[in-house]
């Protein structure tokens, strides 16, 4: 059974934080909330982890992992984002969004999509997210947590524990979450390309 750490949504306490950056850190799988439902993360290059999140949501390899990052700066590492790209992501950061962009050489071979050589990347509004993401110093792989067969993703850190809980590694539980999914953003040409719509406003990316 994963562990499961209780952390106050707003005043996270930094030694659990500690030990949840270093169940990542030697490869774990967490559940972790942000602001549009609860995500599985693990680290960028951790193989084993990222075959295990992959299994748990039926994922294949053409689907567009998302890097979950600290700031914008961070995201400018990881992918490439020209002047107009940037005037949009610094307007709509941090928020309930992942734009898709394409991936520099940063970028772990295994989280490409195998085609595009895109990445998604994206900065909730959470405190605790950015209380782990500060402490590991790097992103986290990421994907929702939404189940097989089912459209929205899991809000409930107990329903995790009892459905989730014998495959991770940690579950936080950090309250309850937003239900919808992030909103994605294709950013790889302009105009950009709503390819979900979910808790962040589209309307700023159709004008």
């Amino acid at each position: 059974m994963s562990q499961f750490f209780e952390i106050h949504p707003e005043n996270p306490q930094q030694r659990l934080i500690d030990q949840a950056v270093e169940i990542v850190r030697k490869g774990g799988v967490i559940a972790y909330p942000t602001d549009s439902g609860y995500a599985l993360g693990c680290r960028m290059g951790e193989k084993k982890a990222i075959e295990k999140i992959k299994w748990l949501r039926s994922l294949d390899n053409k689907h567009n992992f998302t890097l979950v990052c600290s700031d914008l700066s961070e995201i400018g590492t990881y992918a490439k984002v020209d002047n107009a790209e940037f005037r949009l992501l610094k307007a709509h950061t941090p928020g309930a969004y992942t734009y898709i962009l394409p991936a520099t050489g940063e970028v772990p071979r295994l989280l490409l999509h195998p085609k595009r050589r895109s990445i998604g990347v994206r900065v909730p509004d959470h405190r605790i997210t950015h209380a782990l993401l500060s402490t590991l110093g790097e992103p986290l792989m990421s994907v929702t947590l939404i189940p097989v067969d089912e459209e929205l993703p899991l809000t409930d850190p107990e329903d995790i524990r009892e459905r989730f809980g014998a495959h991770l590694d940690l579950i936080i539980d950090g309250g309850a979450c937003h239900l919808e999914p992030t909103s994605v953003i294709d950013l790889r040409e302009l105009p950009p390309v709503i390819v979900r719509e979910g808790r962040g406003d589209i309307t700023p990316f159709v004008e």
